[in-house]
């Protein structure tokens, strides 16, 4: 029995050792953008150990990278990034020259049905769900990004956040750290500017609350969606849930404050900037004397 096991722990150590010397060779083509090399590797790691996580993500790390095409655009409206402004006749803006990035489709759904197929084996491993939320993220699809956020936050009470990264590693953040880069996209949500994607952020807040109702950072990203469509009671509510939770979190009782002033009820405006101005930082306190002094007026 001993023989036994010494022989299949050598054949394990083989095959971790196979997994890291195509993985080093494998980045080293990627650095030099040398595509025909990385799939001539990616296929010689398949034939050794076709279901390999590493190789699935290498497989996903190819084809996304293969699928982004940056091409020269003319266009009315200044792109992002550089551009440059072309002129008419009368020296006037006739539009701009700059670059745009689009993603083959066909080389896109390679890559995403490798992430998802190394999920599905390896549903721990939390560096293909971040890496996969990330490549929707890139393509604006945020109907897909918020689907596989809430499958992530539904999983981690399944594991009780107990990840994987690279190589099997353990994944040194706890509940809070995952909650902490959940909230990361929460903000790459808000940030677009795009009001269409409010209720996708309430979506995942809600999510984040179900499994997570202690979460402060959710209720206040799920009071934001409602505060920025008008609907100042549903706004104010979950803040007052956060309160409850930490009824010295100055940022909660700010947030508070404001939801009053522009729900026009003033007086309990002016009770919550004033408990924001008792437990604020000095900006905070200042800011909040300020709203109090124009409320009062």
């Amino acid at each position: 029995m001993k023989r036994i096991l010494g022989t299949f722990i050598a054949i394990l150590i083989s095959q971790i050792g196979f997994s890291q010397d195509y993985q080093s060779e494998f980045q080293k083509y990627c650095q030099t953008n040398d595509t025909i090399n990385q799939l001539k590797t990616l296929k010689k790691w398949q034939s050794e150990n076709a279901k390999d996580a590493e190789l699935l993500i290498s497989y996903f790390n190819y084809h996304f990278m293969k699928s982004r095409q940056e091409v020269l655009a003319l266009t009315n409206d200044q792109p992002n990034g550089e551009s440059l402004v072309l002129k008419d006749s009368l020296n006037q803006n006739a539009g701009f020259l700059g670059s745009q990035i689009h993603y083959d489709q066909t080389e896109l759904k390679k890559g995403l049905d490798k992430i998802d197929e190394g999920i599905k084996l390896y549903p721990n491993r939390l560096d293909m769900r971040f890496g996969k939320i990330y490549a929707l993220g890139q393509i604006s699809d945020w109907t897909n990004f918020t689907s596989e956020i809430i499958k992530t936050i539904e999983y981690s009470t399944k594991n009780s956040n107990k990840w994987t990264w690279t190589n099997h590693e353990k994944y040194d953040g706890g509940e809070k750290e995952f909650l902490l880069d959940i909230q990361n996209y929460q903000l790459q949500l808000y940030n677009t500017g795009n009001d269409d994607l409010l209720k996708n952020m309430r979506e995942i807040a809600n999510t984040v609350l179900e499994f997570y109702p202690s979460h402060i950072e959710s209720l206040s990203n799920l009071s934001i969606t409602y505060l920025l469509t008008g609907e100042y009671d549903k706004g104010i509510e979950p803040l007052l849930r956060a309160e409850k939770i930490n009824p010295k979190d100055y940022i909660v009782l700010g947030n508070i404050a404001q939801g009053y002033k522009l729900k026009g009820d003033k007086g309990k405006a002016i009770e919550y900037y004033e408990k924001t101005a008792e437990y604020g930082d000095e900006r905070a306190k200042g800011y909040a004397k300020q709203q109090i002094t124009e409320l009062k007026q």
